[in-house]
């Protein structure tokens, strides 16, 4: 049973993340009038690098963004703390991931490259600390 629930607080954690972790960029892009599908699309990109379809790369997009999600969450479940910590390990193991998912890999596909970067970076702290949360939070609720 320990393994399912692990799981399950996985999944559910991986899915919190994937949903909430790029609110900060679309608020921003919202705020400035700027494309707010391009980080979409760009997403995309990354299994189809040579297309140029908007619907395409958006539909693309949806399950490279779920697997990547989903992929961290279950790293990040077997490394952070599952106390008060949590979120702020999961923030800091967010910035962790940037500097793979941006700095080394990231830069090397120019659709993600030309995203504005800043609110990348602040797009991955805040999915580790969401995931780092929602970990922290169903531990507290299960039963030992």
């Amino acid at each position: 049973m320990v393994r399912g629930v692990l799981a399950n607080d996985t999944l559910v954690a991986g899915l919190a993340g994937a949903v909430l972790s790029g609110l900060p960029s679309t608020l921003i892009t919202l705020a400035r009038g700027e494309d707010v599908l391009e980080g979409s699309r760009a997403a995309g990109t990354i299994v189809l690098p040579h297309e140029r379809r908007a619907p395409v790369l958006l539909a693309a997009a949806v399950p490279v963004h779920l697997a990547l999600s989903l992929g961290w969450a279950a790293a990040l479940a077997r490394v952070l703390p599952r106390d008060r910590r949590g979120p702020a390990c999961g923030a800091a193991a967010g910035l962790a991931i940037a500097a793979l998912d941006l700095g080394l890999i990231g830069r090397r596909l120019p659709a993600i490259r030309a995203l504005p970067q800043k609110r990348q970076w602040v797009d991955h702290v805040a999915y580790g600390a969401t995931v780092g949360a929602v970990l922290t939070i169903r531990a507290c609720r299960s039963p030992s």
